[in-house]
């Protein structure tokens, strides 16, 4: 999502245009909402297509065929304009990372999500086929992933060459790799729903094994190969016998030997289980790992608080979350305050709302570029850099340029801005590797704030220097509830309950727990399989050990509740643990009297509920200048500012001459106590200690309570 530039119109056909989703060659898509409210993907297509007689009335029949399309898992058109001077066509917009994004980013989806991503998948495929459609282009980057589901889109409709996703009759169009054999071979007669079916078999291999059927490289070797060659199926063992069965036929040559959608939907909701209920009313809400949910919460995120349009001064702009300081007033420290950010927090200063910004314009500017964060980081990092140019003795004024776009092309242009030396995000977790390598391309650092650092770019030494993480993985929660097992409950014998739906995730947190066990004791690990939703079983086994304190290692909220519900038929009352991505209303909700007594580590803080002076000092502030409560990230952008202000300060000689490089070096060899956590870094391998950046919550009441960071809870909760 990008600002508005001064060329774009203020409204099309009653639309209010907020940003830029993408552009291309056919024309740009905009973020637009109606006069009841309602956000749509508005597209515009370009004038000299609009000028071509042809160009129109495809279009107006594009329009009209797609609109007949009634689905739940379809994104609809709802509103279009083919006669108008520059023709348009908006669909509802869905808050959400593509199939695509969520891979690349996340590895490859647990099994029910893959069920339940196929099932309503072929849902929607049955209603577009019924239309007398055939869509030509399912592919992992046309399926959005909602809280609420997968949604089948193509925001185009309209394709290079005059080609559409949806009826085009004489053309090859979709994408190698998702194409099926006819569609090779140009042949209109031949493309039928079956065509649509071999892509969804496409897609599902690779949402399950997170690589494409046929490889990739070239687009003409990858088309040789689909029409000659088989599939690689490797990570289609990973689900139920009926489901493999489906999918693999699917992938057949011949269009006859295919399943319809009916079909497929079917054989895939029979072999489901309630945690990929997601064809029925009931939808849950963690059907995604917690990773994409973050990255779903991100992109709702910035479409509620779009960008300002370029130009247009942020105080005046409306914010939405609440009142905003003007122009002429920042929020500055005082002089005289105890402490300062550069030095490592905000001490006992108070905050305040107040003319001036802490000096002239003659010293030099820093400039910290924002990539593609969330509404949080933004607000923290602003507080932050308010509060360092407030202070009388800042050496440089820092300055914010932030874009919203999280491409690799958004990234390359950061990095050649002469003025930004560091960059804060992305917040998507897709991202962040195509990021990394464009600012390690210019020697500049990238602060990773709510995003992870991807396990693969540690292992790339070009990369690893400049992609700076200051929170840690979900793995690397494992130490935290370690350590705190140890110190508070004394526990020197654990089970650790291990849910196999959780993939890769989950065997992380036990091997983690295998390397560093509390107490340096005896540890058990007992397994539920991914097809299995009783956890009865692994939990009277688990028991059997006598142990001192359980550990649930999964990511999935439904499936923690139900061991918590295991857990308490038999009665056992003692010390029981998970990590962040189980924390969640689902949890609450399906556990119910049960989650009570549970533990989680996480890496994000509640700066609202530390008892210091700094944390009570920024809270209020925050409250000052946004009428509302910090929320996620907002207190750890804080410090990553923090930590850039104070690794700008380290750093001698004429602030013209620093460069980027310098910077990147400067902050792994930078310690700074922050606000909610200190920044360590270890010199081997640029990492931070994960028991030092970690923040436990306990459950009591029906809520999470924010107890501490993870090294300073040495009493056992008991709620």
């Amino acid at each position: 999502m990008r600002a508005l530039t001064a060329q774009d119109p203020v409204e099309v056909g009653g639309h209010r245009l907020l940003a830029r989703l993408g552009a291309g060659g056919m024309g740009v898509v905009y973020l637009a909402r109606t006069r009841a409210g309602r956000l749509v993907a508005l597209k515009v297509i370009r004038a000299e297509h609009a000028a071509d007689p042809r160009f129109r009335a495809r279009f107006r029949r594009e329009a009209r065929l797609a609109a007949k399309v009634n689905s739940r898992w379809v994104v609809p058109v709802t509103d279009a304009d083919p006669e108008a001077q520059a023709p348009w066509l908006a669909t509802d917009f869905v808050p959400g990372p593509t199939l695509g994004e969520a891979v690349a980013g996340s590895g490859p989806l647990p099994v029910p999500a893959v069920l339940g991503l196929g099932g309503c998948i072929a849902d929607a495929l049955a209603d577009v086929h019924a239309a007398g459609l055939v869509h030509r282009d399912v592919k992992p980057g046309n399926i959005v992933l909602g809280r609420d589901g997968p949604h089948l889109i193509d925001f185009g409709i309209v394709r290079d060459g005059g080609a559409t996703a949806l009826t085009a009759p004489d053309a090859i169009i979709g994408t190698p790799g998702y194409l099926s054999p006819e569609q090779t071979r140009a042949y209109g007669d031949d493309v039928g729903p079956a065509s649509d079916l071999f892509s969804l078999g496409c897609v599902l291999l690779y949402a399950a094994s997170g690589r494409p059927p046929f490889g990739g490289g070239d687009p003409a070797t990858v088309l040789y190969r689909t029409v000659h060659e088989e599939p690689d199926l490797t990570g289609l063992d990973r689900l139920p016998t009926p489901a493999r069965t489906a999918v693999t036929r699917c992938l057949a040559k011949e269009a006859a030997d295919r399943p319809t959608a009916a079909e497929l939907r079917a054989a895939l909701r029979n072999v489901r289980d309630p945690r990929s209920a997601l064809m029925d009313a009931a939808v849950e809400d963690d059907w995604l790992p917690p990773a994409v949910l973050r990255s779903v919460a991100a992109h709702s995120a910035r479409a509620l608080d779009p960008p300002p349009r370029e130009g247009v001064p942020e105080a005046d702009t409306p914010d939405a979350a609440g009142p905003r300081a003007s122009r002429r007033r920042v929020l500055a420290i005082g002089a005289s305050a105890a402490g300062v950010l550069a030095a490592g927090g905000i001490g006992a200063a108070a905050l305040a709302l107040r003319g001036g910004g802490g000096g002239g314009t003659e010293l030099p500017v820093h400039t910290v570029g924002l990539q593609a964060v969330g509404r949080e980081q933004e607000r923290g990092a602003r507080l932050a850099v308010a509060a360092h140019n407030a202070r009388a003795d800042a050496p440089f004024r820092l300055a914010l340029r932030a874009v919203a776009d999280a491409s690799a092309t958004a990234s390359r242009r950061l990095a050649a801005d002469p003025e930004v030396r560091v960059v804060l995000g992305p917040a998507s977790t897709t991202a962040v590797t195509e990021a990394g390598r464009a600012y390690a391309a210019a020697r500049m650092a990238m602060v990773l704030v709510s995003a992870p650092t991807p396990p693969r770019i540690l292992e790339l030494e070009d990369l690893v220097r400049y992609v700076c993480g200051t929170r840690v993985g979900d793995d690397d929660l494992a130490p935290a509830l370690s350590l705190y097992l140890t110190q508070a409950a004394g526990a020197r014998r654990t089970a650790v309950v291990e849910d196999r739906a959780g993939g890769s995730s989950a065997s992380g947190i036990t091997r983690m727990l295998r390397l560093v066990p509390p107490g340096t004791g005896t540890l058990t690990v007992h397994e539920v399989p991914a097809d299995q939703a009783d956890f009865g079983t692994a939990v009277r086994a688990a028991l059997a050990t006598r142990p001192d304190a359980v550990v649930l290692a999964g990511t999935s909220q439904a499936r923690a509740a139900a061991c918590a519900r295991a857990l308490a038929r038999e009665g056992y009352t003692g010390p029981r643990a998970g990590i962040e991505p189980l924390m969640g209303r689902t949890f609450l909700d399906t556990a119910g009297d049960a989650a009570h007594g549970w533990v989680f580590a996480a890496s994000h803080s509640e700066p609202q509920s530390m008892d210091t002076q700094a944390a009570r000092t920024f809270t209020a502030s925050y409250r000052d200048r946004y009428g509302d409560t910090p929320g996620r990230w907002s207190a750890e952008a804080y410090d990553a500012v923090g930590l850039v202000a104070l690794a700008l300060r380290q750093l001698r000689g004429p602030a013209a001459d620093i460069t980027p490089g310098q910077v990147a070096d400067r902050l792994f060899r930078t310690p700074y106590d922050g606000l909610v956590k200190p920044l360590r870094f270890e010199s081997a391998t640029n990492t931070l200690d994960p028991t030092k950046g970690t923040f436990l919550y306990g459950v009591t009441g029906g809520r999470f309570r924010f107890l501490g960071r993870s090294d300073t809870v040495t009493r056992l909760f008991t709620a």
